[in-house]
């Protein structure tokens, strides 16, 4: 059986659930009838895709694709192609406002506005100003995924006081392993780092959420970990997260923690902390129309599965797989295995 046969396979046998044959069928006599319309679409905003922390997400992203400070061997977009720390503005504030304006109007469901994407978001120097004036607009709460390196610098940290949420990174709190993990610009360091993260907590009156990622080898050592344990009581967040190697990474051997490993873990860094869970499915009240643009807009921001698709775009396996047929025929996604789960990706 040939590779794009087993594909389809596999994305017709997850569209069919007990109960639900005669349905698919019925499906499947109407597949000459889908058409892909194209859509408007949005240039700086993908989603709303589930969190496993802020819900309903609804991403902006302020930078070209893979620009950042790090190029970690985690990262589920790839390697970096462009490793900096300059700060510049990237995009046109006036249109990145326009579009969340003109997102807000479809009523979709939203619970926060994120600053994520695909790359280091505090690298956009306009961050400040556009949070402020989004705070104006909307009285969704604004969140910020950052991977902290920049939080040395005082001017960006005042540009995240009005973000309700901010959620740093700390996988490497001595030079060797952020370097081994993270592999930073070379201008960056660890303890720097830390220091800014002392600062932050300092000054935000908003919730600080630490995120931790562990790669199983790299960074998980009990040295290691006595280190985190004494960098995090000194940063004081409001809840450290603990993850792992879930999604495809950048590096192959970039391997995950046991949920047994990462429970562990958990128990010796303290009440405070989490092992951060899976995504529980919540109603989604309006499914988008062009279904093929939705799910691409998903894709090409990070690896998803079916799941993950059924919980974001809030449509059913079957609804979502002559759509994902179409795509595959056309080359316009692939799928790919990892830690044997399937994965849609461009």
């Amino acid at each position: 059986m040939s590779d794009m046969k087993k594909v389809k396979n596999s994305v017709r046998a997850q569209a069919k659930k007990p109960g639900e044959v005669g349905e698919a069928r019925e499906h499947k006599s109407q597949e000459k009838e889908v058409k892909i319309k194209p859509k408007k679409k949005f240039q700086y905003l993908y989603g709303p895709v589930p969190s496993r922390r802020l819900g309903y997400s609804l991403g902006v992203d302020l930078l070209p694709f893979k620009t950042c400070t790090l190029n970690c061997i985690y990262c589920q977009l790839g390697p970096t192609r462009k490793k900096t720390i300059r700060r510049s503005s990237f995009f046109s504030e006036k249109q990145i406002l326009e579009e969340i304006r003109e997102f807000l109007k479809t009523g979709a469901k939203v619970d926060f506005i994120t600053f994520s994407g695909s790359g280091e978001p505090t690298l956009n120097k306009s961050i400040g100003r556009l949070i402020r004036k989004i705070k104006k607009m909307t009285s969704l709460p604004v969140a910020v995924l950052t991977n902290s390196t920049l939080l040395t610098r005082p001017e960006v940290r005042k540009d995240l006081m009005a973000a309700d949420v901010v959620v740093p990174s700390l996988d490497g709190v001595t030079q060797k392993v952020f370097e081994k993990v993270n592999r930073p610009h070379p201008s960056l360091k660890a303890e720097k780092i830390t220091e800014g993260l002392i600062k932050f907590r300092q000054q935000f009156k908003g919730q600080i959420w630490l995120e931790v990622m562990l790669v199983k080898g790299v960074n998980d050592s009990a040295a290691h970990l006595k280190k985190l344990k004494q960098a995090i009581e000194k940063i004081h967040p409001d809840k450290t997260h603990l993850n792992t190697v879930v999604r495809p990474p950048a590096e192959k051997s970039a391997q995950p923690l046991s949920l047994d490993e990462l429970n562990k873990i958990k128990e010796f860094l303290g009440e405070k902390t989490e092992v951060v869970a899976s995504f529980r499915k919540k109603e989604q009240k309006k499914a988008p129309p062009e279904i093929a643009q939705a799910i691409l807009d998903i894709v090409h921001r990070r690896p998803v599965t079916l799941e993950d698709l059924e919980n974001s775009l809030g449509l059913t396996r079957e609804e979502l797989s002559l759509t994902l047929q179409h795509l595959l025929d056309s080359h316009q996604l692939k799928q790919i295995k990892h830690a044997g789960r399937l994965y849609f990706e461009p």
